[in-house]
């Protein structure tokens, strides 16, 4: 390990390298740890860009950024490929603040996905991360000569390539196995109906208006807000009118369910949310929000032991997705499924489970445990653990 030469690397050079190459590894890891969640974020980016051409890549663009995050970071700290580290931090960092920055502005994509579901920022708080962190790389870049490697460049390059292959790794497992850490709010344990529920008492959110107003008489002009507008009374002179619609503006953030948007309905449009989530036995719901997309061979084994848990244990099964009930039922025919189909739109069944298909076991509405398909249990696995008196 080479000496640290204290006369070309200052205290604060080490704290913004330290402080950055610690972030963007935590920002990697907590993205990679859900990189089908990422993949969606970046499929929004690509709708507001006009680039939908690209989001057949998005999972592998999402699990290489992850890689890239965390490589980088892992450098900065062990002080290999400097130049090269630094250039990559700053175009980085610029093409995050850019994207912050357009998010925020133009109101377009509300949460950026910089720390995945971990840590939700606004565009804005994700704005100004990256303005800060864009002062720090600057320090770094224009000092980059005299960031010192910690090991002999043979090792230092051993260690990055092993990290890129542990961060690439990280992203296929969690792909096919589902997230390490569940921060969605359906992670097992939670209880759905709770999660939808609003306490008594909760603030709602508080909006402020703002009414844009003209004299008939004088042409004047004034900008009010709904305060102002009623105690005035201004409202009361015919002489003035209201031009426009009234502008809304978010003031403060009142509470919000974690679960504000699952709705389960029948081929019918009849609500089943209560019936569904307030099952008192042991229940198994199949995710499957793309029937053109899912793994058929998955399917076909849910399907097979769905008829078991009907025959030995009376196991209701259903399976939610957001397909037409024409093709779902086009579906359910081609492959004699045995399970009842509802549906619901794809974002909340995006966000129940990682997979397609996805496998949840309820009871009481509480999630009692949740599978990607490449590892959904087997008849006997499930008799023991959850079937068993």
């Amino acid at each position: 390990m080479n000496k640290i030469n204290n006369n070309s690397t200052t205290w604060w050079l080490w704290a913004a390298r330290i402080f950055v190459g610690l972030l963007f590894i935590f920002s990697g890891l907590v993205k990679i740890n859900d990189p089908l969640g990422f993949s969606y974020k970046l499929e929004e980016y690509f709708e507001v860009f006009h680039l939908t051409f690209l989001s057949g890549l998005s999972l592998t663009l999402a699990i290489v950024l992850c890689a890239l995050e965390m490589v980088l970071g892992f450098a900065l700290l062990i002080g290999v490929r400097a130049k090269s580290v630094a250039w990559g931090l700053l175009l980085l960092i610029i093409f995050f603040a850019f994207l912050t920055f357009y998010s925020a502005y133009f109101q377009v994509v509300q949460t950026c996905g910089c720390f995945g579901d971990a840590i939700p920022l606004t565009p804005w708080q994700s704005f100004s991360k990256d303005l800060f962190l864009l002062l720090l790389i600057l320090l770094l870049f224009f000092n980059r000569t005299q960031i010192q490697p910690l090991f002999i460049a043979k090792t230092a390059d051993m260690l990055l390539i092993l990290a890129a292959i542990i961060s690439v790794g990280l992203g296929l497992y969690t792909y096919n196995f589902l997230p390490v850490i569940d921060f969605l709010p359906y992670k097992v344990g939670a209880n759905i109906p709770d999660e939808m529920k609003t306490p008594p008492g909760a603030k709602p959110d508080e909006f402020e208006l703002t009414y844009h107003l003209k004299n008939k008489k004088t042409k004047e002009t004034k900008v009010m807000n709904n305060t102002d507008y009623l105690s005035s009374n201004i409202w009361k002179d015919n002489n003035w009118e209201v031009v426009g619609e009234p502008e809304s503006r978010l003031v403060k953030k009142g509470f919000s369910p974690k679960i504000m948007d699952l709705g389960i309905q029948d081929a019918q449009g009849t609500n089943y949310n209560n019936e569904l989530l307030t099952n008192p036995y042991n229940n198994v719901i199949i995710v499957a929000y793309d029937l053109s997309t899912t793994n058929i061979d998955a399917i076909n084994r849910l399907n097979a032991l769905a008829i078991n848990l009907q025959q030995n244990f009376n196991t209701r099964t259903v399976l939610l997705t957001s397909n037409s009930a024409a093709d779902a039922e086009a579906f359910s025919k081609a492959h004699h499924l045995a399970v009842e189909i509802f549906y619901a739109d794809g974002v909340p069944l995006k966000t129940m489970v990682r997979a397609n298909p996805g496998i949840f076991l309820m009871k009481n509405g509480t999630v009692i445990n949740k599978w990607h398909y490449h590892s959904m249990p087997n008849l006997d696995e499930l008799t023991k653990k959850y079937f068993q008196q």
